[in-house]
């Protein structure tokens, strides 16, 4: 397994964002969280990637454990070097792109494989060069970011994680910031790496494309696990009230 998620409960202040969730991702598996704004999966997703800290539970990636509960009851995190390691396992993919802006596209791509991974200069921008040929933006190496479409930039933006050699891909809303015709570009690519058996997990508010791409789709409500299975089950039989409500809106 690529990454497991056991017990983790976070809250901000007094509101409890995360309670008791647990789920785990197997290697080449595409699982889709889905859900209302507000259930808790962006939070989800960011204490998967280390960048929000969880209360309570534990991070298990490929085995090994990155964090814990203690017996004081309270989340404990390995060092911040061994993190720095835990971090190579999983590129991230933003809303709102977070492209360097004075670095050029090819830059962009080459940066951290060169600075974080110690990659030569050649074998990373030929491994960038690959990948822009891939998202179909070969041609906008040397552009700035300010040059392209937000469905360019999100396309870059992807490559970028994937020059990391990640094992996992995480997707937090990748096309909201997009108009529905720059949507399809980028949910295309991400077809694309799933029938490649990219391991991914996607939250999206994209109805369609988690049902055609998904192997397992999670709907999250309230800062819980409502209900989770086989994409088709989910979408065509949903055992949960909470689910059929939600899903009804998306038929309209």
């Amino acid at each position: 397994m690529i990454i497991e998620m056991n017990n983790i409960k976070k809250q901000f202040d007094d509101l409890e964002v995360l309670k008791d969730i647990s789920f785990g991702v197997d290697s080449g598996e595409v699982v889709s969280i889905i859900g209302p704004s507000g259930s808790g999966k962006s939070t989800l997703l960011r204490c998967a990637t280390f960048l929000e800290t969880i209360d309570r539970g534990e991070i298990i990636y490929l085995g090994e454990k990155a964090a814990y509960t203690d017996e004081s009851g309270k989340a404990v995190y390995v060092t911040p070097q061994e993190l720095k390691h835990f971090r190579s396992y999983y590129g991230l993919v933003f809303q709102q792109f977070n492209l360097f802006p004075h670095y050029s596209v090819l830059k962009n791509l080459t940066d951290a494989p060169i600075h974080v991974q110690h990659r030569k200069k050649d074998e990373a921008e030929e491994t960038a060069m690959e990948l822009l040929a891939k998202m179909g933006i070969a041609d906008r190496a040397d552009a700035y970011p300010y040059q392209l479409s937000g469905g360019q930039q999100q396309r870059v933006a992807i490559a970028r994680a994937l020059a990391m050699k990640p094992q996992i891909l995480f997707f937090d809303e990748p096309t909201s910031a997009l108009d529905p015709e720059l949507t399809g570009e980028v949910l295309n690519v991400i077809k694309q790496l799933a029938e490649e058996k990219m391991t991914m997990v996607v939250v999206t508010h994209e109805m369609a494309f988690a049902k055609a791409v998904s192997n397992r789709v999670i709907f999250m409500d309230g800062g819980v696990i409502v209900e989770q299975g086989d994409q088709i089950e989910v979408f065509e039989n949903p055992q949960e009230e909470r689910t059929k409500q939600f899903l009804r809106v998306f038929e309209r």
